[in-house]
């Protein structure tokens, strides 16, 4: 009887290290098959991509609420100095709800900068870079930032152009043409990266960056829901890879994969918008040395952010 529960143990502890030598070399596989695959990305895309990038100091700050919060700004400078910035959003994850929040703060957006008194707030990336973007961001709308992410828009193109290899369903409004590069007819139809680039930067109409503002976060959220519908998970490596060239950021590599596998592994992928300034808060202004700008009434648009963000 001895004999046999000793033999019943060591088959039991056979068996146990087969399953774990079984689970380690799957482990190891993922880890080789994703790492090459991001390897192929960058490749990919650096043969194109401008490597000559700005260094930042950016003195990111956790959120208290325990956000995580990422200043996103679209930039098509190509190692320009000088730029400003084209988009500015914040991108929030809540870790505790599992949601994800996006809030674009308008360009012309009239704010105190840190010892530069009143700009348009997208003035600040050219004044003193990201950082200083941060500190205004943190000084007048009281939200504060860990991350930040500069994207060229070339990588917009290929990222879109790798994931969505016969383009994404949108519904183009009307014709669309002018400081785009492109020419977009009206109607739904499935656009390349190239096309879809000029479709959310097209503003040459009567409601302007609103307008553009609006088909950006549209955009955003479509292209969410197309990520859902399909099985990106095994390819996230390698997009990651194709868009690392072209993006400006104090994110680890493994802070971004750990994200975009957390969006795309939940049931409930849907992306939370809201715009600053909000409605009925703000008057079209010209300001000498600005030219045109939004006058905001900043406390309501600080305390909308913050409900926004935060519930």
């Amino acid at each position: 009887m001895r004999y046999e529960r000793h033999q019943h143990k060591k088959k039991k502890r056979i068996r146990w290290s087969s399953v774990f030598l079984l689970l380690f070399l799957v482990i190891g596989a993922v880890a080789v098959y994703s790492y090459f695959q991001y390897r192929s990305g960058v490749n990919d895309s650096a043969k194109v991509a401008d490597q000559d990038k700005q260094e930042y100091t950016f003195n990111g700050e956790r959120d208290r609420n325990g956000l995580t919060n990422i200043l996103l700004l679209g930039s098509d400078a190509r190692g320009k100095e000088k730029s400003r910035a084209d988009t500015i959003m914040i991108a929030s994850y809540n870790p505790d709800k599992g949601t994800y929040k996006l809030a674009s703060i308008m360009r012309d957006t009239y704010v105190e900068i840190p010892g530069h008194g009143k700009n348009k707030i997208n003035s600040a990336l050219a004044l003193g870079g990201p950082e200083l973007l941060r500190q205004t961001i943190k000084d007048n709308f009281d939200v504060s930032m860990q991350y930040y992410s500069i994207v060229d828009f070339q990588g917009f193109v290929r990222l879109v152009d790798e994931a969505f290899p016969e383009g994404v369903e949108v519904n183009v409004e009307k014709r669309m043409s002018e400081g785009i590069g492109v020419t977009l007819e009206p109607g739904v139809q499935r656009l390349d990266g190239k096309h879809l680039l000029g479709y959310v930067r097209f503003r040459q109409d009567a409601v302007g960056d609103f307008g553009r503002v609006e088909r950006q976060q549209n955009v955003i959220k479509e292209v969410g829901k197309q990520f859902a519908s399909f099985q990106t998970l095994p390819k996230l490596p390698k997009l990651v890879g194709v868009l690392m060239p072209f993006v400006n950021t104090n994110m680890d590599t493994g802070d971004i994969l750990f994200m975009g596998k957390g969006f795309l592994s939940k049931e409930n992928r849907n992306i939370e918008t809201m715009r600053i300034p909000v409605e009925g808060s703000f008057e079209n202004q010209r300001v000498s040395g600005a030219g045109a700008i939004l006058a905001i009434d900043l406390e309501e648009n600080r305390q909308a952010l913050q409900d926004f963000l935060t519930k």
